[in-house]
């Protein structure tokens, strides 16, 4: 359903779905002198319904975001027309969207319309602040969309964006591990995409009986997110952990040499993304669909969004189409 919501319900009921920084972090398929972090929680994605009509699995919600800074929210989504995410704004923050299945398409007040399909990104980087939608292009569509914060110096930058096609994300393969580099570096190869706060996400694929040795920056917030598994497969942290089973996320605690993983499933892939980043250490004060650091900030962005003014002056005109 693509009619537009008005002010006072998008400021009640909003969630949705950069020049992004390269970083650099090493990678081993092997576990010799390789020292994990250990598994500190894990957090199953409950299904909730969200924009008009849309459902997703909340990984990451606010009572996650000290422990998981710079990161704000992580929805997994599944939509199908006609229902979807309508004219919404945002400010203070990044949203990266990546598609599973499917297709999205997307539209601002700032004249950028684009559709996304299988394998493809979409960085934005919301900043001072931007009206948009985010629609079903396909009658099965699903995704992953993560919340990224800015600093306080960065809040109110000009929005931005950088889309990044299938072709274009590297890849790389060994000992029946493949991963896809969306942000960072791993096995040898680096992502072209810039990072404004600091982040690594990767999309890893195990064959059974495969493991894999992930270096991560010894600061850095971390966690995994679970997307196939089979039966006592996804195991993180040591060789004799729990198994993790689908559409859980793992937080993995700071030092060492960053992440390992093991497919014990004896039939199935497991896949999963990893995904880590540079804590900003500034305080968090959120309302919906706005991020910023103190309450007067966030009391003025609902007014500058109300009165259309200071990054949302087309508010009061713009409908998406």
């Amino acid at each position: 359903m693509r009619a537009a919501i008005n002010k006072a319900n998008t400021l009640r009921a909003l969630v949705t779905f950069g020049f992004i920084r390269n970083i650099t972090s090493m990678s081993s398929s092997s576990s010799q002198s390789f020292v994990s972090r250990s598994v500190i929680k894990k957090i199953f994605a409950k299904l909730q319904k969200e924009g008009d009509g849309a459902v997703v699995r909340r990984g990451i919600s606010r009572s996650e975001q000290k422990l998981l800074d710079p990161f704000l929210m992580l929805d997994e989504f599944s939509v199908s027309p006609p229902a979807g995410f309508p004219d919404h704004p945002h400010r203070g923050f990044e949203t990266v969207t990546y598609v599973l299945e499917g297709g999205i398409t997307h539209q601002d007040f700032k004249g950028h319309k684009g559709t996304i399909y299988v394998g493809d990104v979409q960085w934005m980087t919301a900043g001072r602040g931007i009206i948009h939608s985010e629609m079903p292009e396909e009658e099965v569509n699903k995704g992953l969309q993560l919340w990224i914060n800015l600093s306080s110096k960065e809040k109110m930058i000009e929005p931005n964006y950088q889309e990044l096609s299938n072709s274009d994300i590297p890849k790389a393969e060994q000992n029946g591990v493949q991963v896809k580099v969306i942000a960072g570096e791993s096995m040898g190869i680096q992502s072209p995409v810039y990072t404004r706060t600091p982040t690594m996400f990767l999309d890893f694929t195990l064959d059974p009986g495969a493991q894999f040795h992930q270096n991560v920056p010894e600061s850095w917030n971390t966690f995994a997110y679970v997307l196939e598994s089979g039966e006592g497969g996804a195991v993180f942290g040591s060789s004799n952990s729990s198994p993790v089973s689908s559409h859980n996320v793992v937080v993995f605690g700071q030092g060492n040499d960053g992440v390992s993983v093991w497919n014990k499933s004896s039939s199935k892939k497991l896949r999963f993304v990893l995904i880590a980043g540079e804590p900003i250490g500034e305080p968090v004060v959120q309302y919906g669909p706005f991020v910023m650091n103190t309450q007067a900030e966030i009391d003025m962005t609902i007014e500058d969004y109300h009165y259309s003014k200071n990054g949302f002056e087309m508010a009061e005109y713009w409908r998406s189409q």
